[in-house]
C-alpha cells in the first residue's frame, strides 16, 4: 500500500487535490501504481477524481461503494511507474456530496 486518506466532502471541491498534504504522495524511491479503491459520499458512483503521476493523467476514479473502501472495490492500474521524486495527484472533478471521500492507493 501507497497510503490511504479520508477528505470532508466540505474540503473536496471540484479542483481540490485529495491527496494534498501526505507524506507518501511524494518519494525518494521509484514506486508502481498498481490500483486505486474510493468509497464514501452518498451514493455510489456519484464523485470522481482524477489521478496524475506529475503531469500524466493516469484516469479517472469514481467512488464504488457508499461507505469504506475495500478489497472488492479496487480499481487496477497497469502498475504504472511512479518515478522517484514524482508527485501523486488526485484532482477532484465531482466533488462528493455529503460524507467524506476515502481512498487507498495501492
Amino acid at each position: 500500500m501507497i497510503g490511504e486518506v479520508s477528505v470532508a466532502s466540505a474540503t473536496a471541491i471540484a479542483g481540490y487535490d485529495i491527496f494534498r498534504d501526505q507524506t507518501w504522495r511524494v518519494s525518494s524511491k521509484p514506486r508502481r501504481l498498481y490500483g486505486i479503491d474510493a468509497a464514501g459520499s452518498t451514493a455510489t458512483g456519484d464523485c470522481s477524481f482524477n489521478v496524475f503521476i506529475d503531469q500524466y493523467d493516469v484516469g479517472s476514479i469514481y467512488n464504488l461503494a457508499a461507505v469504506w473502501p475495500t478489497k472488492d472495490h479496487v480499481v487496477p492500474c497497469k502498475g504504472n511507474a511512479i518515478p522517484a521524486g514524482a508527485t501523486l495527484a488526485g484532482i477532484m472533478v465531482t466533488a462528493p456530496t455529503a460524507n467524506p471521500i476515502n481512498v487507498i492507493v495501492y
